[in-house]
């Protein structure tokens, strides 16, 4: 069992900052890769970024020299640190984690979600 819990999302102006926290328990193995997706109203979930179990980070365009993911393992938790906020960030933003698990007597790989929380960029 994979139990994810976001926070740290809200409300910001135009040019402010937000970190979010995504901390992952349960029966982990390892995790191989963590990201962040958004969903904005309307439109479809999108990879923001990604970081895999060497530390190897990747990024969407829109998200690049603004927004830094890192992980803590010992903490089994990621971050998305995002800088110089603007309105078309605004959309509910979720975690995922690619993950092997423990499951009784079975080791299971599969993806996982965090509940969401919701950014709001205003002017």
């Amino acid at each position: 069992q994979v139990q994810l819990v976001e926070s740290g999302g809200g409300l910001v102006q135009v040019g402010g900052s937000l970190r979010l926290s995504c901390a992952a328990s349960g029966s982990i193995f390892r995790i191989n890769a963590m990201g962040w997706y958004r969903q904005a109203p309307g439109k479809e979930r999108e990879l923001v970024a990604a970081i895999i179990s060497g530390g190897s980070a990747t990024y969407a365009d829109s998200a690049k020299g603004r927004f830094t993911i890192s992980r803590d393992n010992a903490k089994n938790t990621v971050y998305l640190q995002m800088n110089s906020l603007k309105p078309e960030d605004t959309a509910v933003y979720y975690c995922n984690l690619d993950v092997k698990y423990y499951s009784g007597s079975y080791m299971l790989s599969g993806k996982h979600w965090g509940q969401g929380t919701q950014v709001t960029v205003s002017s």
